[in-house]
């Protein structure tokens, strides 16, 4: 009993000791370099009994001041936060909404811990493209304001932005061959040249 007590908190140790605050199954497995997943899944249900432990959505776990953005980017994956959450905090649309955006294989709206999430889908090719996004230490994959604006075009073609100056210009066009869409070129055209580019 004493040994598995020190397995046990072993594996919080080593999940409070990461970077991280959001983890799958998968990652723990990994980091504590556990093969047997049901005994794992077990202790960690205990933690979450214990509340040394959040279990936000089936299969995650955080720390208990967990990062949202973090979650975000762990509830379906592939995944990367971007839309109206990226240009919000770019200084590129001034509406104020506290949802977390996020470009995935779905599109779904689901709120955890009052926190609204909502998916958008995009084409696969377009999705795993890494180009104009940011892999964060912390696991959080956050597209650049050029890349936010790409898919919000793609995805909204009418799609009204308050200022466009945040905006590199050479970043947007060197993106836009990602998304192979004539009208999505057409639209930056017209944006970017009214805009006094």
């Amino acid at each position: 009993m004493y040994r598995s007590q020190k397995n046990n908190n072993n594996v919080v140790l080593e999940i409070y000791k990461d970077i991280r605050t959001v983890f799958r199954l998968i990652d723990i497995a990994m980091l504590v370099g556990e093969t047997d997943f049901q005994s794992l899944n077990k202790k960690l249900n205990y933690y979450v009994r214990t509340k040394k432990l959040q279990n936000p959505r089936k299969g995650i776990y955080a720390k208990t001041n967990y990062n949202p953005e973090e979650l975000a980017c762990s509830i379906y994956s592939p995944a990367y936060i971007s839309l109206e959450y990226v240009l919000r905090i770019s200084g590129i649309i001034f509406q104020y909404d506290s949802g977390i955006t996020v470009v995935s294989y779905l599109s779904r709206s689901i709120i955890v811990s009052e926190q609204i999430y909502q998916f958008r889908k995009i084409k696969g090719m377009i999705l795993v493209n890494s180009g104009g996004i940011e892999r964060e230490e912390n696991h959080v994959n956050i597209a650049s304001a050029e890349r936010a604006f790409l898919d919000m075009l793609y995805l909204n073609g009418n799609y009204y932005f308050d200022n466009l100056n945040p905006l590199n210009k050479t970043l947007v066009y060197k993106l836009l061959p990602l998304y192979q869409s004539k009208a999505l070129i057409e639209r930056v055209n017209k944006l970017l040249k009214n805009d006094g580019y």
